[in-house]
């Protein structure tokens, strides 16, 4: 009779090499537009810090712990559209505490959405063309920065940009991160060791508490749609990328335990944590093993890489501060132009919602806050105003 294989034995360096990879891709192609997000909407320079830290611990916990209980490469993230959301909802408010108190609803939302299945459909009926549109719209302002930072700071921005290029030609994969170590280069060598400097006084970042308050205005615009961009821009997603890897996942486990490690990260900085999508399809596809199920190692793995990353934090903001925040953005929007190119298709696939996402987008890209509240809430509620009226009974005159 022949032994059971154990947990870890076996032939498991391919999924542990995957999770590693993995872990590497997801953080290095993002964490500066977590930086700047967080920076955008009144974090110091320590609550970055923090925020970015709870944030790495927490998709952590939910790798490791998920993936282990249910044996399947359950992946998880912190919400990138979200990170850009912050960016944008920076002219709606630069209190941080408020900020604080926005991720906490998004988080409880989550959560509702797992315990209460009727919501978690609610937010899917919302037309993907009206939701693609407001994530274009948030997406485009930051996709514009490396055209911008080629103008206004070319020494830095254009290699940058080359090494992006040519990466994105014969290694997509590593296409953000090789632009993220350049830009990294190009800080040091333009800051000289300021940066260092002030890092040494954090090397080992530390998890500082920000007392959360509930401004109903920023919880309108940016707690609401930080919970819709994330539901609709990554939830969804990766679920059906695990689905599409042969995978069941089971949602109420998964929304719970990403909702409450949202609202529990949101006392320390953090902003979303939420299902993988393209990081997932690393983990989850035959490249990760052979055997399917053997692949929740590679999850597994990642949680443990992103602690390593985690503990890098302090380092991680002083560098990113150190920057112009041009160049940062320019990086950022680099990492999400696929993330445009697909929130614009979907925009535009129905022909009769192509008006209603045009003004979704057009309103959301503006930027305008009213009435304190910002652009992401408008684009929606205009692109919602105007479906319903070109849906409605009423005759229309011929021409």
């Amino acid at each position: 009779m022949s032994r059971p294989e154990p947990a870890f034995g076996g032939s498991l360096a391919q999924p542990i090499s995957a999770g590693i990879v993995a872990g590497i891709t997801g953080f290095a192609s993002s964490f500066a537009l977590v930086i700047a997000g967080l920076h955008a909407v009144g974090a110091t320079d320590a609550q970055a810090s923090s925020g970015l830290l709870a944030l790495c611990f927490g998709v952590a916990v939910l790798c490791i712990v998920l993936a282990r209980v249910y044996r399947m490469p359950i992946s998880f993230a912190w919400s990138t559209p979200g990170a850009a959301l912050l960016i944008a909802a920076s002219a709606t408010t630069k209190n941080f505490s408020a900020a604080a108190g926005a991720f906490i609803v998004c988080g409880v939302l989550i959560v509702l959405c797992g315990l209460w299945p009727a919501l978690g459909r609610s937010i899917t009926r919302i037309p993907k063309s009206i939701a693609s549109a407001m994530l274009a719209g948030i997406l485009f302002p930051i996709c514009l920065a490396p055209v911008l930072a080629v103008v206004q700071i070319p020494a830095l921005a254009i290699p940058v940009v080359l090494v992006w290029l040519i990466l994105f030609r014969i290694a997509p994969r590593w296409a953000v991160p090789a632009a993220m170590a350049v830009a990294a280069i190009a800080i040091g060598i333009s800051a000289g060791t300021g940066w260092l400097t002030a890092a040494s006084t954090s090397l080992v970042p530390e998890l500082t508490f920000v007392l959360p308050t509930f401004d109903p205005l920023v919880i309108v615009s940016l707690g609401l749609p930080l919970f819709i961009v994330t539901m609709a821009g990554q939830n969804v997603p990766g679920f059906v990328v695990m689905s599409t890897f042969g995978y069941t996942v089971p949602p109420r486990p998964v929304l719970v335990a990403s909702g409450a490690a949202t609202v529990v990260g949101a006392f320390f900085g953090a902003h979303a944590l939420n299902l993988a999508a393209i990081t997932a399809a690393i983990m989850a596809g035959p490249d990760s093993h052979p055997d399917k199920s053997k692949r929740w190692v590679a999850t597994f793995t990642s949680g443990f890489v992103y602690i390593v990353f985690g503990l890098g934090a302090g380092v991680a903001v002083a560098l990113i501060s150190a920057s112009p925040p041009i160049l940062i953005t320019a990086v950022a929007g680099l990492a999400l132009l696929g993330a445009l190119v697909g929130a614009l298709s979907n925009a535009i696939e129905e022909v009769a919602h192509r008006i209603p996402a045009a003004a979704t987008f057009l309103v959301t890209a503006s930027g305008i806050a009213i009435i304190g509240i910002g652009s992401a809430f408008w684009g929606l509620l205009v692109g919602a105003l105007i479906m319903l009226w070109s849906a409605s009974p009423w005759p229309r005159r011929r021409t």
